[in-house]
C-alpha cells in the first residue's frame, strides 16, 4: 500500500485522513478542534472494510471522541497519534509514505505540489499576507506534522496551483501597474484541487483524451467558483485575488462594483473591517434572503418567499453569465460539470444554469437531472446534446493524496 496522511489545518483546528492512495481506500479520518480553548475536542473514525464473503452485512465505522485541553497544534498531533495507537489503524502496520498538506495560497511562487523543506515553509508563511485567514493555520499544521513525522517527506498541495496556467490577460487586473506589482495584486483563483480532480474525472468517465476537451467546471458549495479548462489546463477562473470574487455564494457577494465599497465607507461610515465582514459574512444568499443553505432557500422560495425567489434568480443569473463568458474564451465547450454540495445535489440549480445555453448545443435531460445518483459520476444531458453535461462528485483529499505521491516519486 501507498498510505498517505492528508492534513487540512486551520488556525484552531485540523482535519486529517489516512488513505491508501493506490486502492483509494480511506482507512481513518479525524478532526481536532478548539485548539487553544479551555477544552479541545478530538474525533477519530476508523473506516470499516466490508467482508466480501458476507455482502449482506454492512460494515460499520467506529468513532471515538476525546475532550481535553489542546493548547497548540503540536499537542493536537499528539492527540491524533494517541488515537491511532489506541483505536487503529496501527501506523506501524500502515506507515505513511508521505504527509500531504492542503495549503490555500501558493501565490505566484508555487505552480504544482511541492516537497516541503525549511525554505518552502518560510515561503508559505510569507504568503500569509495574501491569505491571512488560511496560510498561518496551514503553517502551524506543517510545523507540528514535520515534528511528529520527521522521517517521511511532506508535500504542500496548493488550492491556487492549478490556476497558475492562466495567461497574463486572464490574471492581470487593470490597476496602476507599480501598485499592483508592489502588493502582489493579481488573480490567483482557488478551489484548484477540486477543479483539477473534476476535469480529469470527467475526461476519464467519457473515455476521451483530456488534452482534447474544452471544459467548464462549476464548483458550487457554500463557496463557489467556475473554471474554464482547456486541454486540462486552467485558462480562466472566477475567484480572483481572494475567494470573494465571482459567483454569488452562501455568505459572499461575488462580483460587485468596487465603487460601492468607497460609497459605503463615505456615506454609511463603515470601516475597512465593517466592509470586509459585510462582503464575506453577511452578503450572498444570506444577505439576499436571510438563508445561506440552498436547501432552506429553495424550500422558502417554493413556499412563496419573494426574497428567496429573487436570491435564486440572482444566483442562477450569475452562473449563466459565467458559462457564456467562458464558452466564448474557450471558443466553444465540450463538457460542463457540476460538483460540490450544491452542484452535486441541486437539480434545480443545474437545470436553471443550463436553460439558456441551447445556442451552444446544451440540452438537459430532465429525468437524468432529477435522478442523478449521489456519489457517482452521472450524465444529465440528453443523447442529442452537443455538449456533455455531467455531475461529478469532487474528492479533494484523494487529489491531494495523488499529487503527494506524484511529488515524492
Amino acid at each position: 500500500m501507498s498510505v498517505v496522511l492528508i492534513v487540512n489545518s486551520g488556525s484552531s483546528s485540523f482535519k486529517y485522513q489516512l488513505r491508501d492512495a493506490e486502492s483509494e481506500r480511506v482507512l481513518a479520518t479525524g478532526l481536532v478542534e478548539r485548539i487553544g480553548e479551555a477544552e479541545g475536542l478530538a474525533r477519530h473514525t476508523v473506516h470499516a472494510v466490508a467482508d466480501p464473503s458476507s455482502p449482506a452485512v454492512a460494515a460499520t465505522d467506529a468513532t471515538t471522541e476525546t475532550a481535553r485541553p489542546i493548547p497548540d497544534h503540536t499537542t493536537g498531533f499528539g492527540v491524533m497519534l494517541d488515537a491511532f495507537a489506541a483505536h487503529g489503524p496501527s501506523l506501524d502496520a500502515h506507515p505513511p509514505v508521505a504527509v500531504g498538506h492542503r495549503v490555500v495560497h501558493g501565490g505566484a511562487r508555487f505552480f504544482e505540489a511541492t516537497m516541503i523543506d525549511d525554505l518552502v515553509e518560510i515561503n508559505i508563511d510569507d504568503l500569509s499576507a495574501l491569505a491571512p485567514l488560511h496560510n498561518p493555520g496551514a503553517v502551524e499544521g506543517i510545523r507540528a506534522a514535520r515534528a511528529a513525522f520527521a522521517d517521511v517527506p511532506h508535500v504542500a498541495v496548493f488550492d491556487t496551483a492549478f490556476h497558475q496556467t492562466m495567461p497574463p490577460a486572464a490574471y492581470t487586473y487593470a490597476l496602476e501597474r507599480e501598485t499592483a506589482r508592489k502588493h502582489r495584486i493579481r488573480r490567483y483563483g482557488f478551489h484548484g484541487t477540486s477543479h483539477k480532480f473534476v476535469s480529469e474525472s470527467a475526461a476519464g468517465f467519457l473515455g476521451r483524451p483530456l488534452a482534447e476537451l474544452r471544459q467548464i467546471v462549476f464548483h458550487l458549495g457554500n463557496g463557489a467558483s467556475v473554471t474554464a479548462v482547456d486541454g486540462g489546463r486552467s485558462v480562466e477562473t472566477s475567484m480572483g485575488f481572494t475567494p470573494l470574487e465571482g459567483l454569488v455564494m452562501g455568505t459572499r457577494s461575488g462580483d460587485i462594483d468596487p465603487a460601492i465599497l468607497v460609497h459605503l465607507q463615505r456615506r454609511a461610515d463603515l470601516s475597512v473591517g465593517d466592509v470586509d465582514r459585510l462582503l464575506n459574512t453577511r452578503s450572498g444568499l444570506l444577505g439576499l434572503a436571510g438563508r445561506s443553505d440552498m436547501r432552506d432557500l429553495t424550500a422558502a422560495a417554493d413556499a412563496g418567499d419573494d426574497d428567496a425567489a429573487l436570491a435564486l434568480e440572482v444566483y442562477i443569473h450569475r452562473l449563466r453569465a459565467y458559462a457564456g463568458a467562458y464558452a466564448a474564451q474557450l471558443g466553444g465547450v465540450d463538457v460542463i460539470s457540476f460538483t460540490a454540495g450544491v452542484g452535486e445535489n441541486a437539480p434545480r440549480i443545474r437545470s436553471g444554469a443550463m436553460a439558456t445555453l441551447g445556442f451552444l448545443g446544451v440540452e438537459i435531460d430532465p429525468s437524468r437531472n432529477e435522478s442523478a445518483p449521489r456519489g457517482e459520476i452521472a450524465r444529465i444531458s440528453s443523447d442529442d446534446s452537443r455538449v456533455e453535461v455531467l455531475v461529478v462528485p469532487t474528492n479533494e483529499e484523494l487529489e491531494i493524496a495523488r499529487q503527494t505521491l506524484e511529488a515524492i516519486r
